[in-house]
């Protein structure tokens, strides 16, 4: 069976709210909500998807052991990996982080992604 997603269409509320904290990501402008809900895992846990939203603020990301592709549906932030220039994602925007990728994420207005987290 194939499953369909409309990120945009998730009322808010249905998600799982949390402060942002390790091992996802270490806030660095004090707390951080995020909410979320895995839609799709593979029975190895190898392969999560799911929707994703964060309120505003900064926080240092480190995929040592997994790699994530998101693409932006609504929201902006900016993202810079550690020794490179910023890079600003609004919505429509994709990016990938693989394996080894450290840098900083700052949510200027509040984002909600669609991800993909391989390992």
């Amino acid at each position: 069976m194939t499953q369909t997603l409309r990120p945009l269409d998730i009322d808010a509320t249905t998600l799982d709210a949390k402060p942002l904290a390790p091992p996802s990501a270490e806030p660095l402008s004090g707390a951080i909500e995020v909410r979320s809900r895995v839609e799709f895992t593979n029975e190895e846990r190898t392969v999560i998807s799911g929707v994703w939203e964060s309120d505003l603020g900064t926080s240092r990301w480190e995929f040592l052991t997994r790699g994530e592709i998101i693409h932006i549906v609504s929201g902006a932030m900016t993202v810079q990996r550690d020794g490179e220039e910023p890079v600003e994602l609004t919505a429509g925007s994709a990016a990938f982080f693989p394996i080894g990728w450290t840098g900083i994420w700052t949510v200027t207005e509040v984002v909600r992604k669609f991800y993909v987290v391989y390992k």
